[in-house]
């Protein structure tokens, strides 16, 4: 999401783009994005211009309450796994922190594409945040994993953590006018299998699994390793696809 760097210019109110002109130029994300983060991030989008502030600082507001609520859980993962602090406690903390913070992901790239406000800088500042907080993700719930689990596959979780990184670093390069989706229809059955690539979604089931059955994350790692490799693979394939038929 392209965002600038320095600070947003005051906006005459009469001017100030409307909740659903920040919703409009939302980059989807799925389903369950769409109908939850995305109008979340309209509003904080809305309530950030109203302030004065660029997009980057919703950005790092993203990437401060992303790390704060990935550290919680990494931090709190013994001690729920020996039942002296409650799962749910925490699986809640995950879920509201997870949530918003990718709200104000969504945020910020509304935010400069509305108010004309995108820049080179602010997209790399984007990416490299997303990646950061990604990581403190991905760490966090391999954490629980081998907490709960003590007998996790370490090539397990190494499968899972950088099959999610690797796919997180190629979809934010497959943007722009050369962007493509190996299945395009937008129809009610291919959104809901696309759920399992939904960063909304899958925040939320991480969350959900810490407050219900933390013991079955490591159910999580796996099912997420196969899914992650698989559309790397699929991916490879796809591009050296459209690469020969280029040719």
């Amino acid at each position: 999401m392209p965002l600038l760097t320095g600070v947003a210019p005051a906006a005459d109110p009469a001017a100030r783009p409307r909740l659903t002109d920040y919703y409009r130029v939302n980059k989807g994300g799925g389903l369950f994005s769409e109908a939850t983060g995305q109008w979340l991030g309209a509003a904080l989008a809305a309530a950030g211009h109203r302030l004065g502030l660029a997009p980057t600082a919703l950005t790092l507001i993203n990437l401060a309450l992303g790390l704060a609520t990935s550290v919680a859980v990494i931090l709190l993962a013994g001690p729920v796994a020996a039942g002296t602090v409650p799962a749910w406690l925490v699986g809640v903390v995950a879920l509201v922190g997870w949530q918003l913070a990718y709200a104000f992901d969504c945020a910020d790239g509304q935010l400069a594409r509305a108010t004309g406000q995108t820049s080179v800088a602010g997209a790399r500042t984007d990416i490299l945040c997303d990646v950061a907080s990604q990581i403190a993700l991905v760490t966090a719930i391999a954490t629980v994993a081998v907490a709960q689990q003590p007998a996790t596959p370490v090539w397990l979780v190494a499968v899972f953590v950088g099959g999610w990184m690797v796919n997180l670093v190629t979809s934010a390069l497959q943007s722009g006018p050369n962007a493509a989706s190996m299945v395009p229809s937008r129809s009610l059955p291919v959104r809901v299998v696309k759920l399992i690539r939904d960063p909304g979604a899958i925040f939320f089931l991480a969350a959900l699994l810490l407050i219900v059955a933390p013991a079955l994350m490591v159910w999580f790692v796996a099912a997420f390793a196969a899914i992650n490799g698989g559309f790397l693979l699929a991916s490879i394939a796809f591009a050296a696809r459209s690469t020969t038929q280029a040719g």
